[in-house]
């Protein structure tokens, strides 16, 4: 139970009080009594409107539900289908042609294009992880994962593999002949490196060699005798450790010990899906890393092969340049952080009637707070600004309802207008079919805007919930209406003058242990145009590093300029699913995989606050799971329920087999509790289990209302 002080009539929970006042005010020019009061006085004005968005979410989804009761799949009439859309406001006018106006973006945002990590700032050693992946060791990258075949001469078994080293060595090399390329050799054939005079000297066994376009090379530094070397291509570094000393250098005629790529631009720093943040408590563990994070003092001990570690910040990196000069490169990515949406409320505040309060109002004013220490020492944004990304909004209007409470924000805390910046989710239906227009409302703060093919997909099955069956999972990705939302992100950003401004980002790698596989496809995503990419991990950031240097994003953002954007009648293409067609083993393995995926999320987070982490699918495949997975698996069942597809007693039966499954995927984790030998009082099963027999229901088909209650319900248990 919480314990309540009062602040200019709000009710708010004493150690969320004491950290805002005693924390995140500490050595700021914020006054506590006008904070305060200005808060209460966002709420006063902004919640009633927020309780109204959600009544529209609800009116419209019930408007949608009995249109396709009344004419079925969309498919059975498209233009019927969106002119009725148009006259429920679903679909709103676009506005004419315009071009953002955005201002203080820094290059991580706006000219350099990279790799993007997510990751929950609950944890702070995983927080201080994704904060320091800024740069990545190439050869431990590809030693380490099967991004170099693993199999037979090249395993990398206990000890140190000398031809799965050569092999690796050999890699980096192609890498540096295409991103760096040398005149008449190849880089395997480099006999020294070094830097004489400030200008780079190569050779080769048949004498000197000059890079192919000398302007890559960008400076060099010389600590304690190891010579590294920065070399620049498409925006990004790429260091070349030069040690005659090292174990891997000492085995090279070019003494190269390791290759430095530059690596995770930005890392969105999560307070939302990737997070288990129930009640004031987890609320003031998540600001507080926030804020060390502004601040650059957090840090984490911790244990790792039988010793203690200290994890902090990474410092900046600093090189002579060519002319002399002094080069100062970013140690760290630049932080971004994720608010909730606007669905979820919290009792950590109480308005004046005793009502919880809005949690993404109260994450806007906590976590620009704590932004603030940035602002005074320009650690993170060199440009003074404040980025937050804004999940989970329906549509131009609470776009626009989102950047108000930002700016109501800058006036309590004194800051200039647009100081924060918003990067927009494209993951909700209403927001994909009305982009231009969500972008428009959002114009001079936007920073970002990016797919997410989990979320997007959940929305899609609910807001379709009563046109028919769903397909199966993988069968939904390969439909036009995916195709159609990807392009239609990248076209419309293009078209709003993104190129060379702000973000387009597409969604994660889910499969951290399969990095072969994820350099084969995601190169997809810097040749679509996309600017960044989510990554599960900071060896997947420094891998994917790579495509950008194989891609000039930009080019195919040029190439993409004309490109005319998709329709709506495919947007709004996904077809249903004649059951008839299935077999009964068919059905039950994709129900079997749905419950199965569900259960291995929900125990995590229900039992142990886990809101993120690597889970075994069915066939005991690491995939990295947030709301989003559970999203959409939940919703897929919640379908095929009330279309008949399967059963009620079906649906139970398949949870109670599949927690025995995942029960002895997790026989090694001394935290786990099981489920299976008593589901009926596993608090986590009855909450898997609800988010599919009571999918329907769940506004948007949400998964926050059912989990945050039962992880509470634990937590009150224990």
């Amino acid at each position: 139970m919480s314990t309540y002080v009062n602040r200019a009539g709000l009710q708010v929970d004493g150690q969320l009080a004491a950290f805002i006042e005693d924390e995140a005010m500490a050595g700021l020019s914020v006054n506590a009594d006008s904070f305060w009061s200005g808060f209460a006085e966002l709420v006063a004005a902004y919640m009633p409107g927020n309780r109204e968005l959600l009544d529209i979410r609800d009116r419209m989804q019930q408007q949608i539900d009995d249109w396709h009761r009344g004419n079925g799949p969309v498919a059975s009439n498209p233009e019927g289908y969106i002119a009725f859309l148009r006259e429920i406001g679903y679909l709103e006018d676009e506005p004419e042609d315009f071009r953002i106006g955005t201002e203080n973006l820094d290059p991580e945002i706006a000219t350099i294009c990279g790799p993007q990590l997510v990751v929950p700032v609950s944890n702070a050693r995983y927080a201080l992880n994704a904060a320091n992946a800024r740069w990545g060791s190439l050869y431990d990258a590809l030693y380490g994962t099967d991004a170099i075949a693993q199999e037979g001469n090249l395993a990398a078994g206990k000890g140190y593999n000398p031809e799965r080293g050569a092999a690796v060595i050999s890699r980096a090399a192609e890498f540096l002949d295409e991103a760096f390329p040398l005149l008449g050799v190849k880089h395997a054939a480099v006999t020294r490196y070094g830097v004489a005079d400030g200008r780079l000297v190569i050779e080769s066994q048949d004498g000197p060699v000059k890079l192919a376009y000398p302007e890559s090379f960008a400076g060099h530094v010389e600590p304690d005798g190891v010579l590294r070397i920065l070399l620049a291509h498409h925006g990004l570094h790429v260091e070349l450790v030069i040690d005659a000393n090292h174990p891997i250098g000492s085995t090279q005629s070019n003494h190269l010990a390791d290759v430095i790529v530059e690596s995770a631009l930005t890392t969105i720093q999560d307070c939302e899906d990737s997070v288990a943040a129930v009640d004031a408590e987890d609320k003031v563990g998540v600001y507080r890393n926030w804020l060390g994070l502004m601040k650059g003092d957090l840090e984490e001990t911790f244990e790792k092969g039988g010793k203690m570690m200290t994890r902090r910040l990474n410092p900046d990196r600093t090189y002579t340049a060519p002319d002399g000069s002094e080069l100062v490169l970013k140690g760290r990515a630049l932080q971004l952080v994720r608010n909730v949406g606007h669905l979820m409320t919290t009792d950590a505040i109480l308005d004046a009637n005793g009502t919880a309060i809005g949690e993404g109002m109260m994450d806007a004013m906590v976590t620009a707070l704590c932004a603030m220490h940035d602002l005074k020492s320009r650690a993170n944004s060199r440009f003074g600004s404040i980025y937050v990304v804004k999940p989970k909004m329906h549509g131009p209007t609470e776009v626009l309802f989102a950047c108000n409470v930002f700016g109501e924000v800058e006036k309590v805390l004194g800051l200039p207008a647009n100081t924060i910046k918003i990067g927009i989710m494209d993951e909700e239906r209403r927001t994909s079919a009305n982009l231009k227009a969500c972008i428009y409302a959002a114009r001079d703060r936007v920073f970002f805007i990016n797919t997410g093919f989990l979320d997007r997909t959940g929305d899609e099955i609910h807001t379709s919930m009563e046109a028919g069956p769903v397909l199966l999972k993988d069968q939904i990705k390969a439909e036009r209406w995916i195709q159609s939302y990807e392009d239609r992100n990248v076209t419309i950003g293009i078209a709003c003058g993104f190129s060379g401004k702000a973000q387009i980002g597409k969604g994660m790698w889910a499969k951290p242990d399969d990095m072969a596989d994820m350099m084969t496809q995601k190169i997809g995503h810097p040749k679509a145009g996309a600017n960044c990419a989510w990554v599960p991990s900071p060896t997947a950031a420094t891998l994917h590093a790579l495509h950008y240097h194989q891609v000039d994003v930009f080019e195919a953002q040029k190439r993409r300029h004309n490109e005319p954007i998709p329709p709506l009648t495919d947007l709004f293409s996904m077809p249903v699913l004649d059951a008839s067609s299935l077999s009964r083993d068919e059905i039950q393995r994709e129900l079997d995989n749905n419950a199965q995926g569900i259960l291995g999320y929900v125990v995590r987070w229900v039992d142990q606050g886990v809101g993120c982490s690597k889970v075994p699918d069915i066939n005991d495949v690491g995939l990295m799971e947030d709301r989003a997975t559970c999203r959409i698996s939940s919703q897929a069942i919640a379908n095929w329920l009330w279309h008949g597809v399967v059963t009620q007693d079906e649906v139970v039966a398949t949870f109670a087999r599949m927690a025995k499954v995942v029960d002895e995927q997790n026989a090694g984790d001394p935290l786990y509790e099981n489920m299976a030998p008593d589901a009926e009082n596993s608090i986590a099963f009855q909450a898997a289990l609800a988010l599919a027999l009571e999918g329907t229901s769940q506004p948007s088909g949400y998964t926050e209302p059912i989990l945050h209650a039962r992880r509470r319900e634990k937590k009150a248990s224990a």
